[in-house]
């Protein structure tokens, strides 16, 4: 199949070495010149996935005519932040009925829509689907044991994209919910600021099992109000995607929110993990949809006000722990 990379970070890398593997024929697009010449001349992104060596095959441009020469695939994988704009810059090109996957996680900050809808307005002649999962670059570059899942209101469009991602290293799953897929990709990034936030105060497991834990409920409640399944959060791109974020020394936004427990402004976390930190700009769409949807979301509404706000690491840990009573469980009773 031949198929077009918009973005060369290093998800849009580890994609293109997957891929490859298929033997797919591989187009890789970035609007920076010297993700090209870079990857170019080595076949390797030194800053974002060094080690990772992508075969000569692989073809690498800036110009988004020549990268949109007819694919019958194209995989978005440029900084949520930037899914507009390059959406917009390659719709000209996009023939009707092209596959679309997205593979970048978040909302967009001004309108609180998901990617794939984004996707939709700047490219409705296209085929939208969506891929997340538990699914670091630097393990899928390497080809270690990976399994996603991929969205799609199409079910046969799912099983094309199943298809043509599936190896015997990357295990591809397949589900309607384009929702729940969406958010809990989302979202997870802005628990996994808390969970990294608590690291750089020194807290133990136990805090951090608290986090995910709470983290997935607050998740839960939000994504099925929004219109995803319980199903979905209990999966790869609900649960899995958020205990591998939290927990993974690859995490950008475990790193970053470690950095900011030790004291560092979100600017300064991001200026020093060097690449986009998503849950930075899904933090306050995050706190949005809960007041719009009406759903209680406190790890949230404290990473907001750490970001935004001054609080400090210590003092969003202890507003936390001490939070009014409640039951773990709503709907439960009890027998006496």
């Amino acid at each position: 199949m031949k198929i077009t990379i918009l973005g060369a970070g290093s998800w849009g890398v580890a994609l293109a070495k997957l891929l490859s593997c298929n033997q797919h024929e591989i187009t890789m697009w970035s609007i920076d010149p010297e993700d090209v010449a870079m990857l170019t001349e080595y076949c390797e992104h030194k800053q974002k996935l060094p080690g990772v060596i992508l075969p000569g095959t692989v073809h690498y441009t800036c110009d988004i005519n020549t990268a949109m020469e007819a694919p019958e695939l194209v995989v978005m994988a440029v900084p949520s932040p930037f899914v507009r704009s390059a959406a917009k810059t390659a719709s000209p090109f996009v023939k009707p009925g092209t596959i679309m996957v997205s593979v970048s996680k978040g909302i967009e900050d001004d309108t609180m829509k998901r990617l794939s809808e984004v996707i939709r307005e700047e490219i409705p002649q296209a085929k939208v689907a969506v891929l997340s999962g538990p699914s670091h670059a630097e393990e899928v570059g390497k080809c270690l044991g990976t399994t996603v899942v991929v969205g799609s209101e199409s079910e046969e469009t799912a099983q094309i994209i199943q298809d043509t991602f599936m190896t015997d290293f990357f295990r591809v799953y397949t589900s309607p919910d384009v929702v729940g897929i969406e958010l809990g990709g989302a979202l997870k990034n802005v628990i996994a600021l808390a969970a990294g936030i608590a690291d750089g105060l020194g807290c133990g497991d136990n805090t951090k099992a608290a986090i995910i834990t709470r983290g997935i409920v607050e998740i839960t409640n939000l994504g099925t109000k929004m219109g995803g399944h319980i199903e979905t959060f209990t999966g790869l791109s609900g649960i899995g995607d958020l205990i591998v974020t939290c927990a993974s020394r690859h995490s950008r936004n475990r790193r970053a929110g470690f950095l900011i427990g030790q004291g560092m402004s979100y600017h300064e976390a991001m200026n020093e993990v060097k690449m986009v930190v998503e849950g930075v700009y899904s933090a306050k769409a995050a706190l949005t949809l809960s007041k719009q949807y009406g759903v209680t979301m406190p790890i949230v509404e404290t990473v907001n006000h750490v970001l935004f706000d001054g609080m400090s690491a210590q003092e969003a840990l202890t507003s936390l722990m001490t939070r009014d009573k409640k039951a773990e469980v709503f709907g439960l009773s009890w027998e006496k």
